[in-house]
């Protein structure tokens, strides 16, 4: 995969754009959440975490993919990028090939093993939504890609932003990658110990999901699916967070970069008819 990095200034769209988004926002933050103490990282004699198991009701878009469904039928090769900052880097991995990006190649490859699938990692560690507007163009639109990958609002609630003022720029975003022909999958934030203690983690969930819906464009709730391994798998923190409390680690990014393919598959080859959305924590 490929790290380059490049900085390109961006405009803002005007204000009224962002209305619905804004509107849509809970009116105050929620309080943090109660969050149980990360655990050591296992030695390496210890027994292996649990298998990862995906189910589409758990990771379904609320909208099909139908250019990648017209690439698919046609033998065409396709081309993803994933734009974001240390989630999509790897940061917490062991390697560059165990970052979500680089797992998802792999997977999309066994389920289309026609089809020559690449995943570009455009992942910059400490990015927020500015920084990523500002290198959309040479990173991400460049690249022509058939599908954008956009993982965002971690950096921001770390760093305590003020969560209503992303809506402009997410969907000035959206609109530029849409008018460059490809099709977009919001990912949202990690459920994470560092993640959990900030005030507006239901904020910038809100903010994403409901830019997803008026956008139509896809939405990997990976707070939810995360969320799913520990309240109801009852799998420690150690087991998908790296010890640092807050990066997923080659356990978390495999089954990340799972759901996605699994997710992707599906949505590009479902009946339009048929859409729904996920199941989790709903």
């Amino acid at each position: 995969m490929h790290f380059q990095l490049f900085v390109r200034c961006s405009t803002l769209l005007g204000a009224a754009a962002a209305a619905a988004l804004i509107s849509a926002l809970p009116a105050r933050a929620q309080p943090p959440r109660p969050v149980a103490a990360i655990a050591p990282p296992a030695s390496p004699d210890a027994a292996a975490p649990a298998a990862c198991a995906v189910t589409i009701e758990q990771v379904r878009f609320d909208h099909p993919l139908p250019r990648i469904a017209r690439r698919l039928a046609a033998g065409k090769p396709i081309r993803i990028v994933a734009i974001g900052s240390s989630s999509t880097f790897g940061a917490g991995a062991s390697t560059s090939s165990a970052s979500y990006p680089s797992r998802l190649a792999e997977e999309l490859t066994r389920r289309f093993p026609g089809t020559e699938i690449t995943v570009l990692n455009r992942g910059v560690n400490g990015d927020e939504l500015g920084g990523m507007l500002a290198r959309l163009d040479s990173h991400v639109i460049a690249e022509k890609p058939n599908l954008v990958l956009w993982q965002l609002g971690t950096n921001s609630l770390l760093r305590d932003r003020s969560v209503p003022a992303h809506a402009v720029l997410l969907r000035e975003g959206l609109a530029r990658i849409k008018a460059a022909g490809a099709e977009v999958i919001l990912i949202d934030p990690q459920y994470a110990p560092r993640v959990l203690v900030k005030p507006h983690v239901d904020d910038m969930l809100a903010l994403i999901a409901t830019a997803a819906k008026s956008e139509s464009v896809g939405h990997f709730h990976r707070f939810e699916l995360m969320r799913h391994w520990y309240e109801d798998e009852h799998l420690p923190f150690a087991t998908f967070v790296s010890a640092d409390g807050l990066h997923m680690n080659d356990w978390s990014y495999a089954c990340l970069a799972k759901g996605l393919a699994l997710a992707i598959a599906e949505a590009a080859t479902r009946p339009t008819a048929t859409a729904t959305g996920p199941q989790v924590g709903r």
